[in-house]
């Protein structure tokens, strides 16, 4: 593997709120120099709704001397309002990228379930549970080509304005045309119990279809939860949840949940090695930190275990997260350490 990164939300936005509040510049910059430095990622994905801090946290990331993969990653939006944050985050990147960072822009990320008309419902919550219906597996027959047709205007409008390496991070049932593209990405590293026994013949795949194509593959989304039993729940680690339907936001959990920190450390080098063993060229964990998850003392009140951070945030007392304050967990340095033995490329 050439490079083990982490993604960092700069605040995902659903119901008008946002996953990473306050977002201010010095915590940015202190987290991309952690990123760098302490957890000895050579990469990070910078992911979220909001193009202005997109723009910034991809900043403060080519200043700590990482590679930045930005990729915005949007939520009830149309067709157009995809495009014009391309434009912008294109525009961006571009000029980060003659002032010699060396950066990777990604048009979009999992666009079947956010764009507004491609799943039935008007809600992530209503297009999520419309997959499980069948009109929305009616609809999922018509993805790929619905998908692909945005994805081609996308990428057309990315290369006027930059002049680097191109992506789009997908979900394995979209069927993207990655001629469009220089790198294959997918936010499907997770592995569940139901994907356990088959989760390292798929990456494998997915790495020989890259191969095959003559361009590298990118795992852009992988880890897990805190709670005891969180890897085997794979992607569904926030279900452990009771979330506010008019707000979107978190409100306690839904029982009673162990700590395991342990085993969050474990999957993730776990996986780590089953990525590397099937050629994959670049794997980004999830995530760095989940702002909007604060760790409290009351168990059924700590959010934290259904985080998949590598830091514990800490509350302020006050329902929202302390400024400038969280506290990392084992899985911080099981994945340090294991950043830290990759070979430096020539």
């Amino acid at each position: 593997m050439r490079a083990i990164g982490v993604c960092y939300d700069t605040g995902f936005v659903n119901r008008g709120n946002s996953t990473h509040e306050p977002f201010e510049t010095a915590r940015v910059r202190e987290d991309m120099r952690v990123i760098r430095q302490d957890l000895h990622c050579r990469a990070v994905r910078i992911t979220g709704g909001y193009p202005d801090r997109l723009k910034l946290a991809a900043t403060e990331a080519a200043a700590a001397d990482l590679e930045v993969w930005l990729c915005p990653f949007l939520n009830d939006v149309t067709e157009d309002e995809v495009l014009a944050v391309v434009a912008d985050c294109a525009e961006h990147a571009e000029q980060l990228r003659t002032s010699g960072a060396t950066i990777v822009l990604a048009v979009g990320s999992e666009l079947t379930m956010f764009v507004l008309g491609y799943l039935p419902g008007d809600t992530l919550d209503e297009r999520s549970a419309a997959l499980r219906t069948p009109e929305g597996q009616r609809a999922v027959a018509g993805i790929p080509q619905r998908v692909n047709a945005l994805l081609a205007r996308a990428a057309k409008i990315a290369r006027e304005r930059f002049h680097g390496k191109l992506t789009y991070c997908s979900l394995p049932f979209e069927n993207v045309n990655w001629d469009l593209f220089d790198i294959l990405a997918a936010d499907a590293g997770y592995r569940g119990s139901d994907l356990a026994r088959d989760y390292p013949d798929t990456m494998r795949a997915w790495a020989a279809r890259g191969e095959a194509l003559g361009k590298p593959v990118a795992i852009t989304e992988f880890g897990c939860s805190s709670f005891r039993g969180a890897p085997d729940a794979g992607p569904h680690g926030f279900d452990i949840i009771d979330w506010d339907p008019a707000t979107a936001r978190p409100l306690r959990l839904n029982g009673n949940y162990e700590r395991d920190d342990q085993a969050q450390a474990a999957h993730i080098t776990e996986l780590l090695d089953i990525l590397d063993a099937a050629g994959v060229d670049a794997a980004f964990c999830y995530c760095f930190a989940r702002y909007d998850l604060p760790h409290r003392e009351n168990p059924l009140d700590d959010l934290d275990l259904a985080s998949p951070g590598l830091v514990r945030v800490l509350d302020s007392g006050h329902g929202e997260p302390t400024t400038l304050a969280w506290q990392p967990k084992p899985a911080f340095a099981a994945l340090a350490e294991r950043a830290a033995r990759l070979p430096v490329s020539s």
